[in-house]
Protein backbone atom coordinates (compact mmCIF):
# COMPACT_ATOMS: atom_id res chain seq x y z
CA UNK A 1 0.00 0.00 0.00
CA UNK A 2 1.56 3.03 -0.96
CA UNK A 3 1.04 6.11 1.90
CA UNK A 4 1.73 8.63 -1.08
CA UNK A 5 -1.02 7.29 -3.10
CA UNK A 6 -3.05 7.84 0.16
CA UNK A 7 -1.87 11.29 1.42
CA UNK A 8 -2.25 12.85 -2.33
CA UNK A 9 -6.02 10.85 -2.85
CA UNK A 10 -6.82 12.87 0.71
CA UNK A 11 -5.54 15.80 -0.54
CA UNK A 12 -7.70 15.80 -3.60
CA UNK A 13 -11.00 14.76 -1.89
CA UNK A 14 -10.42 17.79 0.27
CA UNK A 15 -9.15 20.19 -2.22
CA UNK A 16 -12.71 19.25 -4.03
CA UNK A 17 -14.82 19.57 -1.61
CA UNK A 18 -13.41 23.25 -0.43
CA UNK A 19 -13.65 23.86 -4.43
CA UNK A 20 -17.43 23.21 -3.90
CA UNK A 21 -18.00 25.47 -1.21
CA UNK A 22 -16.02 28.35 -3.24
CA UNK A 23 -17.84 27.91 -6.02
CA UNK A 24 -21.55 27.90 -4.10
CA UNK A 25 -19.86 30.87 -2.05
CA UNK A 26 -19.45 33.46 -5.27
CA UNK A 27 -22.49 32.30 -6.43
CA UNK A 28 -24.41 33.45 -3.70
CA UNK A 29 -22.63 36.85 -3.90
CA UNK A 30 -24.53 39.78 -3.70
CA UNK A 31 -22.40 41.11 -6.44
CA UNK A 32 -23.68 40.21 -10.15
CA UNK A 33 -19.27 40.73 -11.17
CA UNK A 34 -18.21 38.35 -8.05
CA UNK A 35 -20.93 35.79 -9.83
CA UNK A 36 -19.60 35.41 -13.19
CA UNK A 37 -16.35 35.60 -11.93
CA UNK A 38 -16.82 32.69 -9.65
CA UNK A 39 -18.30 30.45 -12.07
CA UNK A 40 -15.54 31.50 -14.69
CA UNK A 41 -12.54 31.07 -11.92
CA UNK A 42 -14.50 27.75 -11.19
CA UNK A 43 -14.49 26.48 -14.92
CA UNK A 44 -10.92 27.60 -15.37
CA UNK A 45 -9.30 26.03 -11.97
CA UNK A 46 -10.40 22.64 -12.77
CA UNK A 47 -9.75 23.01 -16.59
CA UNK A 48 -6.23 23.69 -15.85
CA UNK A 49 -5.64 20.74 -13.68
CA UNK A 50 -6.94 18.65 -16.43
CA UNK A 51 -4.34 20.02 -18.80
CA UNK A 52 -1.94 21.94 -17.69
CA UNK A 53 1.12 20.01 -17.23
CA UNK A 54 3.48 20.62 -14.07
CA UNK A 55 6.53 18.44 -13.89
CA UNK A 56 5.47 16.30 -16.93
CA UNK A 57 1.76 15.43 -15.46
CA UNK A 58 -1.32 17.38 -14.53
CA UNK A 59 -3.03 17.63 -11.44
CA UNK A 60 -5.52 15.75 -12.43
CA UNK A 61 -4.76 12.76 -14.31
CA UNK A 62 -6.47 10.47 -16.45
CA UNK A 63 -7.75 8.69 -13.37
CA UNK A 64 -8.96 11.64 -12.25
CA UNK A 65 -10.49 13.21 -14.71
CA UNK A 66 -12.69 10.18 -14.95
CA UNK A 67 -13.77 10.45 -11.16
CA UNK A 68 -14.02 14.22 -11.82
CA UNK A 69 -16.84 13.36 -15.28
CA UNK A 70 -18.55 10.63 -12.87
CA UNK A 71 -18.78 12.84 -9.97
CA UNK A 72 -20.41 15.39 -11.96
CA UNK A 73 -22.94 12.79 -13.86
CA UNK A 74 -23.84 10.85 -10.56
CA UNK A 75 -24.38 14.71 -9.13
CA UNK A 76 -27.15 15.26 -11.53
CA UNK A 77 -28.94 11.78 -11.20
CA UNK A 78 -28.55 12.12 -6.85
CA UNK A 79 -29.82 15.79 -7.30
CA UNK A 80 -33.09 14.84 -9.19
CA UNK A 81 -33.45 12.02 -6.39
CA UNK A 82 -33.20 13.96 -3.58
CA UNK A 83 -35.78 16.25 -5.36
CA UNK A 84 -38.09 12.82 -5.41
CA UNK A 85 -37.08 11.72 -2.04
CA UNK A 86 -35.46 14.30 0.56
CA UNK A 87 -38.12 17.24 -1.07
CA UNK A 88 -40.88 15.40 -2.08
CA UNK A 89 -41.07 12.31 0.30
CA UNK A 90 -41.66 9.64 -2.55
CA UNK A 91 -39.12 6.67 -2.20
CA UNK A 92 -37.68 6.10 -5.70
CA UNK A 93 -35.81 3.42 -7.04
CA UNK A 94 -35.89 4.46 -10.89
CA UNK A 95 -33.95 7.24 -11.33
CA UNK A 96 -31.20 4.45 -12.17
CA UNK A 97 -33.26 3.74 -15.49
CA UNK A 98 -33.98 6.81 -16.37
CA UNK A 99 -30.52 7.54 -16.04
CA UNK A 100 -29.87 4.96 -18.75
CA UNK A 101 -32.51 5.74 -20.98
CA UNK A 102 -30.86 8.87 -21.70
CA UNK A 103 -27.26 7.67 -21.94
CA UNK A 104 -29.01 5.16 -24.53
CA UNK A 105 -30.76 7.71 -26.27
CA UNK A 106 -28.27 10.51 -26.68
CA UNK A 107 -25.53 8.00 -27.78
CA UNK A 108 -27.83 6.49 -30.63
CA UNK A 109 -28.41 10.29 -31.54
CA UNK A 110 -24.62 10.64 -32.01
CA UNK A 111 -23.28 7.39 -33.16
CA UNK A 112 -26.06 7.42 -35.88
CA UNK A 113 -25.11 11.21 -36.75
CA UNK A 114 -20.87 10.34 -37.50
CA UNK A 115 -22.12 7.53 -39.33
CA UNK A 116 -23.93 9.47 -42.40
CA UNK A 117 -27.67 8.78 -40.35
CA UNK A 118 -29.28 11.93 -38.98
CA UNK A 119 -33.08 9.93 -37.67
CA UNK A 120 -31.93 9.43 -34.71
CA UNK A 121 -31.90 13.38 -34.09
CA UNK A 122 -34.73 14.43 -35.98
CA UNK A 123 -37.23 11.32 -34.65
CA UNK A 124 -36.17 11.92 -31.24
CA UNK A 125 -36.43 15.75 -31.41
CA UNK A 126 -39.68 16.04 -33.47
CA UNK A 127 -40.85 13.06 -30.69
CA UNK A 128 -40.01 14.53 -27.61
CA UNK A 129 -41.72 18.31 -29.20
CA UNK A 130 -44.62 16.39 -30.65
CA UNK A 131 -44.83 14.39 -27.47
CA UNK A 132 -44.49 17.64 -24.85
CA UNK A 133 -47.84 19.32 -27.37
CA UNK A 134 -49.74 16.04 -26.45
CA UNK A 135 -48.98 16.44 -22.55
CA UNK A 136 -49.90 19.93 -22.76
CA UNK A 137 -53.40 19.34 -25.28
CA UNK A 138 -54.43 16.67 -23.13
CA UNK A 139 -53.66 17.77 -19.85
CA UNK A 140 -55.93 20.95 -21.37
CA UNK A 141 -58.91 18.57 -22.22
CA UNK A 142 -59.03 16.78 -19.22
CA UNK A 143 -58.78 20.08 -16.66
CA UNK A 144 -62.10 20.37 -18.29
CA UNK A 145 -63.66 17.27 -16.65
CA UNK A 146 -63.39 16.62 -12.89
CA UNK A 147 -62.54 12.69 -11.43
CA UNK A 148 -61.21 11.21 -14.38
CA UNK A 149 -60.26 8.11 -13.98
CA UNK A 150 -56.10 7.58 -14.04
CA UNK A 151 -56.44 5.17 -15.88
CA UNK A 152 -58.23 6.80 -18.14
CA UNK A 153 -56.23 9.72 -18.28
CA UNK A 154 -53.16 7.53 -18.74
CA UNK A 155 -55.01 5.81 -21.69
CA UNK A 156 -55.51 9.45 -23.51
CA UNK A 157 -52.13 9.93 -22.67
CA UNK A 158 -50.71 7.17 -23.87
CA UNK A 159 -52.38 6.68 -27.39
CA UNK A 160 -51.67 10.18 -27.81
CA UNK A 161 -48.10 9.58 -27.27
CA UNK A 162 -48.15 6.75 -29.48
CA UNK A 163 -49.46 8.82 -32.67
CA UNK A 164 -46.85 11.08 -32.37
CA UNK A 165 -44.03 8.93 -32.31
CA UNK A 166 -45.29 7.67 -35.18
CA UNK A 167 -45.58 10.70 -36.93
CA UNK A 168 -41.71 11.69 -35.66
CA UNK A 169 -41.04 8.45 -37.15
CA UNK A 170 -41.96 9.51 -40.40
CA UNK A 171 -41.11 12.50 -40.61
CA UNK A 172 -37.74 12.23 -39.38
CA UNK A 173 -36.44 9.52 -41.51
CA UNK A 174 -37.79 11.52 -44.37
CA UNK A 175 -35.78 14.71 -43.36
CA UNK A 176 -33.17 12.16 -42.55
CA UNK A 177 -32.81 10.93 -46.19
CA UNK A 178 -32.33 14.51 -47.54
CA UNK A 179 -29.46 14.97 -45.77
CA UNK A 180 -27.38 11.84 -46.25
CA UNK A 181 -24.89 13.45 -48.66
CA UNK A 182 -24.04 16.40 -46.73
CA UNK A 183 -23.33 13.83 -43.61
CA UNK A 184 -21.06 11.53 -45.26
CA UNK A 185 -19.84 8.61 -43.63
CA UNK A 186 -17.40 7.80 -40.74
CA UNK A 187 -14.47 7.09 -43.22
CA UNK A 188 -15.14 10.20 -45.31
CA UNK A 189 -17.11 12.99 -43.12
CA UNK A 190 -19.29 15.56 -44.42
CA UNK A 191 -20.10 19.29 -43.79
CA UNK A 192 -22.77 18.61 -41.16
CA UNK A 193 -19.75 16.51 -38.85
CA UNK A 194 -17.70 19.66 -38.81
CA UNK A 195 -16.57 19.78 -34.97
CA UNK A 196 -18.72 22.59 -34.86
CA UNK A 197 -21.82 20.84 -36.08
CA UNK A 198 -20.79 18.16 -33.71
CA UNK A 199 -20.73 20.05 -30.77
CA UNK A 200 -24.34 21.24 -31.78
CA UNK A 201 -25.85 18.06 -32.51
CA UNK A 202 -24.36 16.45 -28.58
CA UNK A 203 -26.18 19.43 -27.02
CA UNK A 204 -29.33 18.54 -28.92
CA UNK A 205 -28.75 14.86 -28.19
CA UNK A 206 -28.26 15.84 -24.46
CA UNK A 207 -31.10 17.95 -24.08
CA UNK A 208 -33.46 15.51 -25.62
CA UNK A 209 -32.48 12.61 -24.75
CA UNK A 210 -33.29 14.59 -20.98
CA UNK A 211 -36.68 15.31 -22.35
CA UNK A 212 -37.21 12.21 -23.58
CA UNK A 213 -36.67 10.50 -19.74
CA UNK A 214 -39.03 13.12 -18.47
CA UNK A 215 -41.80 12.21 -20.95
CA UNK A 216 -41.19 8.47 -20.15
CA UNK A 217 -41.26 9.32 -16.39
CA UNK A 218 -44.82 11.34 -17.03
CA UNK A 219 -46.21 8.04 -19.02
CA UNK A 220 -44.84 5.36 -16.18
CA UNK A 221 -46.15 7.58 -13.20
CA UNK A 222 -49.74 8.64 -14.13
CA UNK A 223 -50.69 5.79 -12.78
CA UNK A 224 -47.95 4.76 -10.84
CA UNK A 225 -48.39 7.63 -8.32
CA UNK A 226 -51.21 7.13 -6.87
CA UNK A 227 -49.92 4.17 -4.60
CA UNK A 228 -48.38 4.35 -1.56
CA UNK A 229 -44.71 5.38 -1.24
CA UNK A 230 -43.39 1.35 -0.16
CA UNK A 231 -45.45 0.05 -3.28
CA UNK A 232 -43.95 2.83 -5.76
CA UNK A 233 -40.56 1.74 -4.44
CA UNK A 234 -41.39 -1.07 -5.95
CA UNK A 235 -42.99 -0.22 -8.75
CA UNK A 236 -39.95 2.24 -9.87
CA UNK A 237 -37.57 -1.20 -8.67
CA UNK A 238 -39.39 -2.89 -11.75
CA UNK A 239 -39.12 -0.41 -13.93
CA UNK A 240 -35.39 -0.15 -13.65
CA UNK A 241 -35.55 -4.18 -14.04
CA UNK A 242 -37.27 -3.66 -17.02
CA UNK A 243 -35.59 -0.87 -18.41
CA UNK A 244 -32.09 -3.01 -18.28
CA UNK A 245 -33.87 -6.20 -19.86
CA UNK A 246 -34.54 -4.03 -23.28
CA UNK A 247 -31.10 -3.26 -22.70
CA UNK A 248 -29.63 -6.35 -22.73
CA UNK A 249 -32.17 -7.47 -25.79
CA UNK A 250 -32.20 -4.12 -28.25
CA UNK A 251 -30.93 -5.56 -30.83
CA UNK A 252 -33.38 -8.49 -30.85
CA UNK A 253 -36.64 -6.85 -29.37
CA UNK A 254 -35.95 -3.52 -29.99
CA UNK A 255 -34.47 -2.27 -33.72
CA UNK A 256 -31.64 -0.56 -32.31
CA UNK A 257 -28.67 -2.88 -34.14
CA UNK A 258 -25.94 -0.66 -33.55
CA UNK A 259 -26.61 -0.92 -29.62
CA UNK A 260 -25.77 -4.01 -29.47
CA UNK A 261 -27.91 -6.03 -27.11
CA UNK A 262 -26.22 -7.35 -24.04
CA UNK A 263 -22.53 -7.23 -25.58
CA UNK A 264 -22.91 -3.74 -25.35
CA UNK A 265 -22.77 0.04 -27.87
CA UNK A 266 -18.81 0.60 -28.58
CA UNK A 267 -18.06 3.61 -30.98
CA UNK A 268 -19.83 6.12 -29.42
CA UNK A 269 -18.47 9.45 -30.20
CA UNK A 270 -15.89 10.79 -26.81
CA UNK A 271 -17.68 14.51 -26.94
CA UNK A 272 -18.13 14.89 -23.35
CA UNK A 273 -15.53 17.92 -21.74
CA UNK A 274 -14.95 19.43 -18.44
CA UNK A 275 -17.17 22.48 -20.48
CA UNK A 276 -20.12 20.60 -21.02
CA UNK A 277 -20.05 18.57 -17.62
CA UNK A 278 -19.72 21.46 -15.61
CA UNK A 279 -22.34 23.63 -17.67
CA UNK A 280 -24.85 21.25 -17.04
CA UNK A 281 -24.27 19.99 -13.78
CA UNK A 282 -24.16 23.91 -13.00
CA UNK A 283 -27.89 24.34 -15.07
CA UNK A 284 -29.39 21.27 -13.19
CA UNK A 285 -28.07 23.25 -9.42
CA UNK A 286 -29.21 26.64 -11.08
CA UNK A 287 -33.03 25.13 -11.87
CA UNK A 288 -33.48 22.85 -8.98
CA UNK A 289 -32.43 25.56 -6.52
CA UNK A 290 -34.92 27.72 -7.96
CA UNK A 291 -37.97 25.42 -8.24
CA UNK A 292 -37.24 24.39 -4.36
CA UNK A 293 -37.22 28.26 -3.57
CA UNK A 294 -40.65 29.04 -5.80
CA UNK A 295 -44.40 28.24 -4.97
CA UNK A 296 -43.62 24.60 -6.43
CA UNK A 297 -41.28 24.19 -4.41
CA UNK A 298 -43.09 25.00 -1.11
CA UNK A 299 -45.59 23.02 -2.35
CA UNK A 300 -43.27 19.85 -3.06
CA UNK A 301 -41.91 20.39 0.99
CA UNK A 302 -45.57 20.46 2.22
CA UNK A 303 -46.46 17.11 0.70
CA UNK A 304 -43.68 15.71 1.67
CA UNK A 305 -44.16 16.79 5.26
CA UNK A 306 -47.98 16.17 5.42
CA UNK A 307 -49.93 15.34 2.60
CA UNK A 308 -53.49 16.12 4.11
CA UNK A 309 -52.72 19.22 5.51
CA UNK A 310 -51.50 20.22 1.99
CA UNK A 311 -54.63 18.93 -0.08
CA UNK A 312 -56.99 21.03 2.92
CA UNK A 313 -54.42 24.17 1.23
CA UNK A 314 -55.90 23.80 -1.84
CA UNK A 315 -52.78 21.63 -3.34
CA UNK A 316 -52.99 19.14 -6.16
CA UNK A 317 -50.79 16.07 -4.74
CA UNK A 318 -50.81 14.15 -7.47
CA UNK A 319 -49.79 17.20 -9.90
CA UNK A 320 -47.51 18.20 -7.48
CA UNK A 321 -46.03 14.53 -6.66
CA UNK A 322 -46.05 14.15 -10.62
CA UNK A 323 -43.79 17.43 -11.29
CA UNK A 324 -41.35 16.32 -9.00
CA UNK A 325 -40.58 13.14 -10.39
CA UNK A 326 -40.83 14.08 -13.95
CA UNK A 327 -38.27 16.67 -13.50
CA UNK A 328 -35.89 14.40 -11.35
CA UNK A 329 -36.65 11.68 -14.13
CA UNK A 330 -35.09 15.04 -16.74
CA UNK A 331 -31.90 15.06 -14.23
CA UNK A 332 -31.05 11.89 -14.54
CA UNK A 333 -31.70 11.87 -18.12
CA UNK A 334 -29.60 14.51 -18.44
CA UNK A 335 -26.83 12.45 -16.84
CA UNK A 336 -26.31 9.65 -18.40
CA UNK A 337 -26.05 11.92 -21.41
CA UNK A 338 -23.57 13.10 -20.34
CA UNK A 339 -21.73 9.86 -19.02
CA UNK A 340 -21.82 8.31 -22.36
CA UNK A 341 -20.31 10.81 -23.94
CA UNK A 342 -17.51 10.71 -22.01
CA UNK A 343 -16.89 7.08 -21.46
CA UNK A 344 -17.27 5.95 -25.07
CA UNK A 345 -18.96 2.59 -24.44
CA UNK A 346 -22.53 1.55 -22.41
CA UNK A 347 -23.01 -1.80 -21.15
CA UNK A 348 -26.32 -2.77 -19.95
CA UNK A 349 -24.00 -3.89 -16.96
CA UNK A 350 -23.54 -1.02 -15.91
CA UNK A 351 -27.64 -0.03 -15.30
CA UNK A 352 -28.68 -2.70 -13.24
CA UNK A 353 -30.93 -2.63 -10.45
CA UNK A 354 -27.86 -3.15 -7.86
CA UNK A 355 -25.88 -0.43 -8.81
CA UNK A 356 -28.89 1.75 -9.35
CA UNK A 357 -28.64 1.86 -5.50
CA UNK A 358 -25.46 4.08 -5.74
CA UNK A 359 -28.03 7.36 -5.46
CA UNK A 360 -30.29 6.35 -3.22
CA UNK A 361 -26.97 6.03 -0.59
CA UNK A 362 -25.23 9.36 -1.72
CA UNK A 363 -28.66 10.88 -0.88
CA UNK A 364 -29.27 9.25 2.41
CA UNK A 365 -25.30 9.89 2.72
CA UNK A 366 -25.40 13.54 2.19
CA UNK A 367 -28.57 14.16 3.82
CA UNK A 368 -32.32 14.06 2.86
CA UNK A 369 -33.44 17.33 1.29
CA UNK A 370 -29.77 18.72 1.51
CA UNK A 371 -28.71 20.09 -2.34
CA UNK A 372 -25.30 20.53 -0.56
CA UNK A 373 -25.45 17.41 1.08
CA UNK A 374 -26.09 15.56 -2.14
CA UNK A 375 -23.33 17.25 -4.65
CA UNK A 376 -20.55 17.45 -1.79
CA UNK A 377 -21.30 13.65 -0.84
CA UNK A 378 -21.27 12.84 -5.12
CA UNK A 379 -17.87 13.51 -5.26
CA UNK A 380 -16.51 12.65 -1.93
CA UNK A 381 -18.38 8.89 -2.97
CA UNK A 382 -16.81 8.94 -6.13
CA UNK A 383 -13.23 9.84 -5.27
CA UNK A 384 -13.02 8.02 -1.86
CA UNK A 385 -14.82 4.84 -2.56
CA UNK A 386 -14.94 4.51 -5.79
CA UNK A 387 -11.23 5.65 -6.52
CA UNK A 388 -9.60 5.37 -3.41
CA UNK A 389 -10.89 2.86 -1.89
CA UNK A 390 -10.93 0.58 -5.21
CA UNK A 391 -6.93 1.16 -5.50
CA UNK A 392 -6.44 0.26 -2.29
CA UNK A 393 -8.19 -2.66 -2.24
CA UNK A 394 -7.35 -4.07 -5.85
CA UNK A 395 -3.26 -3.92 -4.00
CA UNK A 396 -4.77 -6.78 -1.43
CA UNK A 397 -5.76 -9.28 -4.34
CA UNK A 398 -7.67 -9.06 -7.03
CA UNK A 399 -10.95 -10.19 -5.58
CA UNK A 400 -10.20 -7.82 -2.73
CA UNK A 401 -12.20 -4.89 -4.22
CA UNK A 402 -15.64 -6.46 -4.38
CA UNK A 403 -15.25 -5.92 -1.04
CA UNK A 404 -16.17 -2.24 -1.43
CA UNK A 405 -20.11 -3.66 -1.51
CA UNK A 406 -20.13 -5.28 1.87
CA UNK A 407 -18.43 -1.79 3.06
CA UNK A 408 -21.36 0.41 1.66
CA UNK A 409 -23.84 -1.33 3.98
CA UNK A 410 -21.69 -1.07 6.74
CA UNK A 411 -20.92 2.00 6.13
CA UNK A 412 -24.49 3.30 5.47
CA UNK A 413 -25.36 1.18 8.91
CA UNK A 414 -23.36 3.38 11.25
CA UNK A 415 -24.37 6.63 9.42
CA UNK A 416 -28.41 5.32 10.12
CA UNK A 417 -27.24 5.15 13.58
CA UNK A 418 -25.35 8.03 14.52
CA UNK A 419 -26.17 10.51 12.16
CA UNK A 420 -29.79 9.64 10.75
CA UNK A 421 -30.12 12.97 9.05
CA UNK A 422 -26.89 12.72 6.49
CA UNK A 423 -23.42 13.81 6.98
CA UNK A 424 -24.78 17.55 6.30
CA UNK A 425 -28.35 17.35 7.46
CA UNK A 426 -29.93 20.03 6.12
CA UNK A 427 -27.12 22.60 5.97
CA UNK A 428 -26.95 24.73 2.87
CA UNK A 429 -23.47 26.78 1.27
CA UNK A 430 -23.73 30.08 -0.19
CA UNK A 431 -25.45 30.17 -3.46
CA UNK A 432 -27.92 27.54 -2.04
CA UNK A 433 -28.24 28.69 1.68
CA UNK A 434 -31.79 29.87 2.38
CA UNK A 435 -31.73 33.73 3.00
CA UNK A 436 -33.16 34.84 6.29
CA UNK A 437 -34.87 37.60 7.30
CA UNK A 438 -33.95 39.11 10.79
CA UNK A 439 -36.77 39.95 13.24
CA UNK A 440 -35.75 43.50 13.10
CA UNK A 441 -36.40 43.81 8.85
CA UNK A 442 -39.68 41.81 9.64
CA UNK A 443 -41.07 44.38 12.47
CA UNK A 444 -39.93 47.38 10.18
CA UNK A 445 -42.40 46.15 7.58
CA UNK A 446 -45.32 45.45 9.35
CA UNK A 447 -44.42 48.92 11.08
CA UNK A 448 -44.96 50.29 7.71
CA UNK A 449 -47.91 48.31 6.65
CA UNK A 450 -49.60 49.49 9.95
CA UNK A 451 -48.47 53.31 9.21
CA UNK A 452 -50.14 53.43 5.35
CA UNK A 453 -53.03 51.07 6.48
Amino acid sequence: MEIGFLLISIIKIVAIIAYLYGLFWAMGHSSKWVKIGGVVLGFAIIQAALSVPIGGSTILNNFDSGLLFQACTMAMVALGLNLIYGFNGQFSLGQWGFYGIGAYTAADITFRWVNGDASGLFVVGIGVILGGIVIWLVGGFLRKYRRVPVLSSFTLYLVGSIIAGAVALFIGKSIAQGLVGMLGTAASPGPLNSPIAMQIVFFLAIVFAGIFAAEISFLFGLPVLSLGSDYFGIATLGFTIVVNVLMVNSDTILPFPEMKGGRGMIGIPKLTTWFWAFLFLLAVIVIMRNIIRSSHGRAILSVREDETAARAMGIDIASTKLFAFVLGSLFAGLGGAVYAHYIGFLSPGTFTFLVGFNPMIIVVFGGLGSMTGTVAASFGWIFFLEGLLRVLLSQMGTEAPTWRFVLYPIALLLLMLLRPQGLLGNIEWGFLKVALVKRTELAQEASETAASG
